[in-house]
């Protein structure tokens, strides 16, 4: 999954892309309004954490634009600010979740995670494909009752997978989603990650789960049709 950090104090932007980074996410940073929304049209992200107090743009003028755009990208915001009515503010100019600073990044994960969840079809922790069961909370990835382990990388491509079971999705697509700005991997990184996603998942059992669609890209399904 891709995350787009806006955070203007440097020191605590490092340090929430650092153990973003640590958790398996691919992070982009930056540290003003304007910047946000020039990275937002460059690349798809999975969602934005948003500090309000910005230069250029603060949070709320950004969120604001994005929501006038239909743009329904994720958001949570970040901000020094813990009366009610700054909070209304925020939740009434889009945004999905709040969290006042200092904070504890356990708890920005686990409101990531929910941030993550797809609205209204995927309420669950768990994302589940025929037998193959992907536990977010825990970060667990099951065959029937094996449990498969994966890296970081392979979790994240199958998670995005998982989540668009039954849509063909490009290579290009898949590694928007999986790896950051400061990738420098080679052009064929998502063949090589799909190759230790079916020896992983695959290997061994007779209905197959992950499909090559030639000329588009690959496919998550029960069946190949």
């Amino acid at each position: 999954m891709r995350i787009l950090i806006a955070e203007d104090e440097r020191d605590l932007n490092r340090l929430i892309k650092k153990r973003l980074k640590e958790n398996g996410y691919s992070v982009d940073a930056c540290f003003d309004g304007e910047e946000v929304l020039d990275y937002l049209q460059c690349a798809e992200y999975d969602a934005l954490i948003l500090d309000i107090m910005m230069p250029k743009k603060d949070g709320i003028a950004v969120l604001r634009e994005l929501r006038e755009r239909e743009n329904a990208i994720p958001v949570l915001l970040l901000t020094a600010k813990d009366s009610i009515e700054d909070r209304v503010t925020g939740l009434d100019a889009g945004a999905d979740d709040y969290l006042v600073k200092p904070f504890a990044f356990e708890e920005l994960l686990a409101r990531l995670r929910v941030l993550l969840r797809k609205p209204v079809t995927q309420k669950s922790s768990v994302l589940r494909v025929a037998d193959l069961s992907l536990h977010m909370d825990t970060r667990q990835v099951f065959r029937g009752d094996k449990e498969i382990r994966l890296s970081s990388k392979e979790y994240a491509l199958l998670h995005y997978m998982m989540q668009n079971a039954g849509v063909v999705l490009s290579r290009d697509k898949l590694e928007q989603h999986v790896w950051d700005y400061d990738f420098s991997g080679g052009s064929n990184v998502i063949d090589v990650y799909i190759r230790y996603l079916r020896k992983k998942v695959d290997e061994g059992y007779e209905n197959k789960l992950i499909h090559t669609v030639r000329g588009h890209g690959y496919i998550l399904r029960e069946d190949a049709k």
